[in-house]
């Protein structure tokens, strides 16, 4: 007979690998650093495979360890659902969570749906705002989870996924037998070069300025809004181009890159930010559930642009 996966096993493994720390698994789990290390060693023992390195530098995990985290939290995803289906409170309750808005549309609906058929009872309450704002507002206690974009690398946050960032323009005009109108330009080769963007204080919108600064092309902001709908909308119209990260770029856009003159863009991590405390139920399925759902398709990094950056102006309207 095969053997049985513990979930207990595999939830101290998961703690692990978010936490990248023996000890820091164990705050989250209510267990000793010594316990959690004794369940990870009967994991391996169960699988027969090792699922972590240590070292004095610290916890690293083997690339058996990475096949089995996937595997794990699904597993225990399909485990939390089950358990609150058959458990599941008549109260009422809610469960706030903060994201971009690009997040809110392209990501989360999958999620909210797997949390639905869990806890149809539960009402679920979505703030859009920027990044470095929800993180400040999570740390205060306002929301349970955070859904958040970061440079890719930076501390703070569970790494849910690592996802690349394009530039996007409008779709190409069809070619009449005539040629383009006199004067004709696209919009990605105006000078300066019109930009659609989310407002100040967008992660994203820091490295695009930054990446146009560093190859010194001028630029100025010919649209702002919060709302990813609202951009998509903007550069659809022509009035300028973008950067997104790729998971919210719809195919009716264009993306565009080296052969138009735009500097490589770097990758970001999107990370799941929680209250501090121990979280109800609902909270942790919801958390697990982003993690399955967004962060199946682990992107690996690019290498940023080496090259010395020149100061360029910003050309205001």
């Amino acid at each position: 007979m095969p053997a049985n996966l513990d979930t207990d096993l595999l939830r101290a493994f998961v703690a692990v690998a978010d936490s990248a720390s023996f000890t820091r698994a164990g705050e989250r789990l209510g267990r000793t650093q010594a316990a959690v290390s004794q369940q990870v060693r009967r994991l391996e023992d169960t699988v027969g495979k090792r699922v972590f390195e240590r070292d004095t530098h610290g916890v690293r995990m083997t690339r058996d360890g990475e096949v089995l985290l996937a595997y794990a939290r699904r597993m225990l995803t399909l485990n939390d659902e089950v358990m609150a289906l058959m458990h599941r409170s008549p109260t009422v309750a809610s469960v706030r969570i903060g994201t971009p808005d690009d997040y809110a549309t392209m990501l989360l609906p999958d999620v909210l749906a797997r949390f639905n058929a869990a806890y149809p009872d539960v009402m679920v309450e979505v703030i859009c705002d920027n990044s470095p704002d929800l993180v400040a507002e999570i740390d205060k206690g306002r929301y349970d989870l955070a859904l958040v974009t970061r440079k890719a690398g930076e501390a703070g946050g569970e790494l849910v996924r690592q996802e690349p960032v394009s530039w996007v323009a409008p779709p190409q005009e069809p070619v009449s037998p005539s040629g383009p109108p006199p004067g004709h330009r696209p919009v990605e080769s105006l000078d300066p070069l019109p930009l659609a963007l989310f407002p100040k204080g967008c992660v994203v919108r820091d490295l695009a300025v930054a990446a146009l600064d560093g190859m010194g092309r001028d630029w100025r902001v010919a649209f702002t809004s919060k709302s990813v709908v609202a951009v998509h909308g903007a550069v659809m119209g022509g009035l300028g181009v973008t950067a997104m990260e790729n998971c919210t770029i719809p195919p009716s856009l264009r993306r565009i890159g080296a052969a138009e003159g735009f500097p490589e863009l770097p990758d970001i991590d999107i990370a799941l930010h929680r209250a501090r405390g121990t979280a109800p139920k609902p909270v942790r399925l919801l958390a697990d559930a982003i993690h399955d759902l967004v962060g199946r398709q682990m992107l690996g990094r690019r290498v940023p642009n080496r090259d010395v950056p020149v100061p360029a102006r910003e050309v205001t309207s």
